[in-house]
């Protein structure tokens, strides 16, 4: 069978290459830092994920040319915002016949587009074999094997039938939708919300207050998403509330931890030197804010979070002004 190919070997992306190379498929993953691949190389583990060991089967390499010419399926599996750059760079390596799967879940800063967006921004719109691979799923447990649920979606079926295909086995489950559009809203947007279920958690906020943040987040995410033409019960499925309430809740989120962190009154610029890994919310909060004020729409837990985040505002003063404002009905039009 042909290598797949891992662009980014981030602690996600080491979790579905360690997927296809339990179904013997082998798999290459490129990094751009050759002391990360020889280290790698020399101890076959993670260097994010403690109990994740790869198999012989797994390739490592920096040699960007190598790992796109070895493969006809090419997992994207790096920050959002820098998704533009490393694909203009090797433009010219890609083969209109290779499928490009997106696991990379943000809003570019500025351009507002979503990551097949991004992909179909630079091959051009007749490009039809990008896949958007998304779900509520941590690597951690993923990597231990404990059932977890995806979604693939495409605006080319049969793509989207092979990654269906070759991301399910007797712990991960993968289904269809073809909202690409609903699919990529609801993974980016939850990671704003779930720095928010953060900010909870370190102020020390209970379940209702978490609850009530995650159901009117939502509203709000359905709200931007369908003005943006997604479908609305695509946000009830696995990348909408599923992807939202593995994120707000879980220990292992990485975005949870930014907002608990800012709840007990670190900064945001000092969190970031201590991360090791990219926590996509904050700068899809920045996206948002330019989405809101382009389409014109009252999200005011999102505002919020702008508010925080890039102006420095106090949490608990926003919370304040989140529960004073004007009484109005649950569900408005």
């Amino acid at each position: 069978m042909d290598s797949i190919s891992f662009l980014g070997c981030g602690s996600w992306g080491g979790a579905l290459g360690d997927v296809l190379s339990r179904k013997g498929i082998p798999v290459t993953f490129w990094h751009r830092n050759p002391n990360t691949v020889n280290q790698i190389q020399k101890t076959r583990k993670h260097y994010l994920v403690e109990d994740l060991e790869f198999s012989k089967n797994v390739e490592f390499t920096n040699d960007i040319t190598f790992a796109i010419n070895s493969s006809r399926i090419i997992v994207i599996a790096i920050p959002s915002q820098s998704v533009r750059k490393l694909i203009t760079e090797n433009n010219s390596i890609f083969s209109n016949k290779k499928i490009i799967v997106t696991v990379s879940k943000g809003i570019e800063v500025d351009s507002l587009m979503t990551m097949s967006e991004v992909i179909n921004d630079i091959y051009g719109k007749s490009y039809k074999r990008t896949v958007v691979l998304s779900g509520p799923s941590h690597a951690e447990e993923v990597v231990k094997q404990f059932p977890t649920t995806l979604v693939a979606s495409s605006r080319n079926e049969n793509a989207s039938k092979t990654i269906q295909s070759l991301f399910s086995n007797e712990y991960l489950r993968t289904y269809l939708n073809a909202d690409v559009k609903g699919v990529e809203i609801g993974g980016a947007m939850k990671n704003v919300m779930a720095i928010a279920a953060g900010i909870c958690d370190g102020i020390n906020y209970g379940d209702n207050s978490k609850a009530a943040l995650m159901t009117r987040g939502m509203s709000e995410i359905i709200r931007l998403g369908k003005k943006m033409g997604a479908k609305g019960k695509t946000f009830r499925g696995l990348s909408g509330f599923g992807d939202l309430i593995v994120t707000c809740l879980s220990q292992h989120s990485r975005n949870r931890k930014v907002g608990q962190a800012i709840g007990e009154g670190e900064s945001l610029s000092s969190i970031k030197k201590q991360m090791k890994m990219v926590a996509e919310g904050v700068l899809t909060t920045k996206s948002v804010h330019q989405l809101r004020l382009k389409y014109d729409l009252e999200m005011p837990i999102h505002e919020a979070m702008y508010e925080i985040l890039f102006q420095g505002k106090n949490p608990k003063d926003s919370v304040s002004e989140l529960m004073n404002r004007k009484l109005s009905i649950e569900h408005k039009k």
